[in-house]
């Protein structure tokens, strides 16, 4: 596919005009960075994790986002029960493996997720996506210890086992599916000194899959969208206070110009 900067405004214009439900069961580091992030962009958040009413919320979502970085065992009941009810209604799903290879227990939940209903988009950093392969892979609490391209040759293997898109996330992004790789080289190294820019990433990739019908082009739009509107926000920001403010306003009034200025993107 070509990436234009056509195809990802209007994309997003797809997500502002349709505003998707999009159904978060995330942790309490990023709630509210998450829930402002799908306004910003044109979504509707919804955060809940109760299981008594897990059915019900996937029934009105568009999209359903797992994110595993702060995990309870009634969460992950609540998080099966959520991926199941999305394969019955036939909406998209994303997994953010958060600190997979940290623990035994966060590995095994993302791996038994996984089993339970495959998503549409996998997407986490390198070092999450290699330990889901490999129990001797390790990552450094949530953050990355591995450069993202050296997590390629898993990501292709994970993609076609599991059947969905995989995004590995670092300083350039790829998004693989099958032998298909496409690399989004936006952003900026400011970001990663706001906690829950990862998480925002994939909620993002769930609100553009709400309106795409292909998983490997809404992950490039969101992702494209995601390190634009970062860049943007470092041109103006102090340090990472104010690029947490200034992320929102750019993402809120990212232009066909501004993506058309700044896209980096291969594939």
């Amino acid at each position: 596919m070509k990436i234009t900067a056509e195809e990802i405004f209007h994309a997003l214009e797809a997500v502002r005009r349709a505003s998707p439900v999009v159904h978060n069961i995330t942790n309490y580091v990023v709630m509210n960075n998450t829930a402002n992030a799908l306004l910003a962009v044109g979504a509707s958040p919804v955060m809940a994790h109760a299981e008594e009413e897990m059915e019900d919320m996937v029934n009105i979502a568009s999209a359903l986002v797992i994110n595993i970085g702060t995990l309870s065992e009634s969460w992950v009941r609540s998080m099966l029960i959520a991926v199941r009810q999305a394969a019955k209604k036939g909406i998209p799903v994303v997994l953010d493996p958060v600190g997979v290879g940290a623990t035994v227990y966060r590995t095994k939940t993302a791996r038994a997720l996984m089993d339970a209903q495959p998503p549409s988009i996998l997407r986490g950093n390198a070092s999450e996506i290699m330990a889901l392969y490999d129990d001797k892979s390790k990552t450094k609490g949530v953050d990355s210890s591995a450069s993202s391209d050296r997590a390629l040759d898993i990501a292709r293997y994970l993609s076609v086992a599991y059947h969905c898109v995989v995004c590995v996330s670092g300083a350039t992004d790829y998004i693989v599916e099958g032998e298909r790789i496409a690399k989004i080289k936006n952003g900026h190294p400011l970001m990663a000194r706001v906690t829950g820019l990862g998480c925002t990433a994939s909620a993002l990739c769930g609100a553009f899959a709400a309106v795409e019908k292909s998983a490997f082009t809404a992950t490039v739009n969101a992702m494209a969208v995601m390190g634009i509107a970062g860049e943007l926000a470092a041109t103006v920001a102090a340090g990472p206070g104010s690029l947490q403010v200034s992320f929102l306003d750019c993402l809120h009034r990212l232009s066909e110009k501004d993506i058309a200025g700044l896209l980096k993107a291969e594939g």
